[in-house]
């Protein structure tokens, strides 16, 4: 239940008792937000309201006034905030709304801390990730400084284990904090092409089981760019020494970048020169890295506050957009972030250093397809294109006009002097940049909008609860206008949610059919042009997925890498449906285990052990000693597991084994093997080894994936087929912590049923 209690509203310096404006929340937002928004007494029970909640955020970041204005009226500012998140108009990010008023205190979601060239400098950095994961925040690194694999290191005449095995480090202890338990461990790995180990850079998340807490990108140079148009070669350099140590065919590389995205969505790309180009204060340190999602740049030890308008409020009347309404919110958002700088928490001091010197702000959007919709408007059409650049031009004209307006009363930031706008007759501005097109998964669930810039992922979701049946969810404009349409039925709506698109749908008119076009129904094309015209009149980056059908080319993705790099965006994500081991096909019913299909009381026996089999032993290693993992095979397929612990302890033993005949009995019994696998891959137990399987059934599937990715196999009709890699094998649409559909979007994986967001 929502509060009912009275609140002072003042208004012209009068006070006024009226019960509060109540935030109209959809029930999923009030779930998602009483799992991961609302304080919590120690059993973990909610002990505040969503109105409780947006009061204290309102109240806690109008207190700033004070710091600049004695005398300012911080209960009328209070009230401005509250009401433009009480409507949803507007939000932050989502640290500040867990930690604003409260103990924690850290508000910002995103950070770029330095990796240097010694051993130093790399374990501070990784100190200091755990600290701002802790806190609720997400961290972005270039790895570029660190000496290659095999390079000397001078102190001890040995060799560099180079940057990709330090980011195993950073791995581990993102997977051990998990940012506190409220928001996912994220982090960003950068590599600049020109590095000598650029090449084991982008093959080093092929295999879905390592640096699953990394997003990576490639920094790509101008020089590298025009290498590969022109089929040249560019230089490579040891960042030790500054030597060019070889050339590689930038064709080459470029090629195996495509590869390797088409194959799991990894590594994306980002064009380095072009950030650094926008860079507003090139005087105080070149950008090398961005935060986990991509669409803020930021200098070493620099954060960022964000924020999303939400655009379907501001669809005006007859097809508009109501551009007085859209400016209000505007400024008070400006407002609202640049005081989020002088209240946050910071969690180092070199951070709040930088990031009260700089004061970079970034406001973005979220609902815009939803506004299309309301216009009438189709996502994929030059139309839509236009409305983007208008929307967004204002929106960048409006907060640069506001910062100045806050430089005014405030001063400019500190490190003013040598920016970009300490021109004759420039900009006196507040914040060094104001917007950023930022991902908003977890924002727009409470919104009940649709995310950041992204066509509606579908239409109609097929949602578990807890008695295991069904419920179908569908898109609330689509659903009035079908039902006054008059072809509105369950039955479709469940249709198209197994579908994922009404593009060939008889009972819909073809009128909604380009209206409600899903992100697979809009070719890449459009997915690029649309970042494009965001990114025209966005101050720092633009976070956006584009997506690829699952029968994509490879020749496909490179024509986006291509047409991005063309149209001025400064970095690229794309996902091929089916690709990754975190499946997102967000279409169909939820997933049931696959025994269920096919084991029933009674109705299935296994197939008997022949009398020989073949199969190998594998050697995995445990927090419990070495498993010894033998998986053989029959005329029909893997048939069977045997699971050694050598001197280890008998109930390990004996527990290693239990799973090991479990399996066994349900490969015999026809149970699909990617079902068994995804039932044990994971589990951890409390002595997880270093580097190595984080339990014994996890050691187990990953023996037998191993297994089934080198040996070809034997399907039931006899005829020989190469069984599915580990990525297919363990793809689960599901989300991990309520079993419902995850999409994949804004470069990030996150549910719309719980919040669940892998990006933090």
């Amino acid at each position: 239940m929502l509060a009912n209690q009275s609140h002072e509203i003042t208004e012209k310096g009068s006070r006024v008792t009226a019960h509060p404006l109540q935030p109209q929340l959809s029930p999923n937002a009030m779930k998602v937000l009483e799992k991961r928004y609302l304080k919590k007494d120690e059993e973990g029970n909610p002990v505040e309201t969503p109105v409780e909640m947006f009061r204290r955020v309102a109240r806690t970041i109008a207190s700033a006034d004070l710091l600049h204005n004695p005398e300012a009226d911080i209960d009328a500012v209070e009230e401005e905030f509250y009401r433009m998140m009480a409507r949803l108009e507007f939000l932050p990010n989502s640290p500040t709304l867990m930690n604003a008023g409260r103990e924690l205190g850290q508000l910002s979601a995103c950070f770029v801390l330095p990796v240097g060239d010694s051993m130093e400098s790399i374990f501070d950095a990784i100190k200091n990730t755990a600290l701002i994961h802790k806190s609720g925040g997400g961290t972005g690194f270039s790895f570029s400084r660190v000496r290659p694999s095999s390079d000397v290191v001078l102190s001890t005449k040995g060799v560099s284990s180079g940057p990709i095995s330090f980011m195993t480090v950073f791995d581990a202890a993102t997977e051990t904090i998990k940012q506190g338990g409220t928001r996912r461990g994220a982090n960003m790995g950068i590599l600049r092409v020109d590095h000598p180990d650029i090449l084991d850079f982008i093959v080093c998340k092929q295999s879905n089981d390592k640096l699953n807490n990394f997003n990576i990108s490639v920094a790509l140079t101008e020089e590298f760019m025009e290498a590969v148009e022109s089929g040249g070669e560019y230089d490579i350099i040891n960042p030790r020494t500054g030597k060019i140590v070889k050339s590689l065919d930038a064709r080459r590389v470029f090629d195996m970048v495509v590869n390797l995205a088409w194959k799991n969505g990894d590594p994306g790309i980002i064009f380095l020169d072009r950030i650094n180009r926008d860079n507003p204060t090139p005087h105080i340190g070149e950008i090398e890295s961005t935060n986990p999602c991509g669409e803020q740049p930021l200098l070493p030890y620099e954060s960022c506050n964000l924020g999303s308008i939400n655009l379907s409020r501001v669809a005006g009347p007859n097809g508009g957009i109501d551009y007085e309404q859209l400016g209000r919110v505007v400024d008070s958002a400006v407002h609202f972030l640049d005081n989020v700088i002088d209240v946050n928490n910071y969690p180092l001091p070199e951070i709040e250093d930088m990031t009260k010197g700089n004061r970079k702000i970034g406001l973005g959007v979220m609902g815009f397809a939803d506004m299309l919709i309301e216009m009438g408007i189709p996502y994929n059409s030059d139309e839509a294109v236009a409305v983007a650049e208008e929307i967004m031009s204002f929106i960048q004209e409006r907060s640069l006009s506001y910062s100045s307006k806050l430089a005014e009363e405030r001063g400019v930031f500190p490190n003013f002097a040598g920016s970009v706008y300490d021109t004759e007759g420039g900009t006196r501005v507040r914040n060094a940049t104001t917007t950023t097109i930022a991902p908003t998964g977890t924002l727009s669930i409470l919104a009940n909008c649709s995310s950041g810039i992204e066509p509606l992922f579908a239409l109609s979701y097929i949602r578990n609860v807890l008695d295991n049946t069904e419920m179908v969810e569908t898109h609330k404009i689509f659903e009035q206008m079908a039902k006054d349409g008059g072809f509105y039925s369950e039955e479709l709506m469940k249709e198209i949610a197994k579908k994922g698109t009404v593009a060939d749908l008889p009972e819909v008119p073809d009128t909604l059919k380009l209206i409600f076009a899903t992100a697979h129904d809009v070719v890449p094309e459009w997915h690029v042009r649309m970042q494009a015209a965001f990114q025209k009149y966005t101050d720092n980056a633009v976070s956006k997925t584009v997506n690829f059908s699952h029968d994509a080319t490879v020749a496909d993705v490179e024509q986006v890498y291509m047409l991005a790099y063309k149209t001025g965006c400064k970095g690229v994500t794309i996902y091929r449906d089916g690709s990754r081991e975190a499946q997102v096909l967000n279409i169909g019913g939820v997933k049931r285990a696959e025994a269920e299909a096919v084991i029933a009381p009674g109705q299935v026996k296994p197939r008997p052990r022949p009398d020989v089999t073949t199969g190998a032993t594998a050697k995995v290693n445990t927090g419990c000693g070495s498993l010894y993992v033998t998986i053989n095979e029959d005329e029909h397929g893997l048939c069977e597991v045997f699971s050694s612990m050598g001197r280890a302890g008998a109930c390990k033993a004996a527990q290693s084994e239990a799973v090991s005949r479990l399996i066994s009995l349900a490969l015999r019994s026809g149970v699909d093997t990617g079902a068994i696998l995804k039932s044990i891959k994971g589990i951890r137990c409390p002595s997880p080894a270093l580097g190595g399987a984080a339990s014994c059934p996890d050691a187990i599937a990953q023996a037998v994936i191993e297994h089934m990715e080198r040996a070809p196999h034997l399907s039931e009709d006899g005829t020989s087929t190469v069984l599915p890699s580990s990525a297919q094998i363990s793809a689960c649409p599901e989300c991990p912590e309520c079993g419902g559909m995850v999409e994949f979007g804004e470069g990030c994986v996150f549910c719309r049923f719980c919040g669940f967001s892998k990006c933090g």
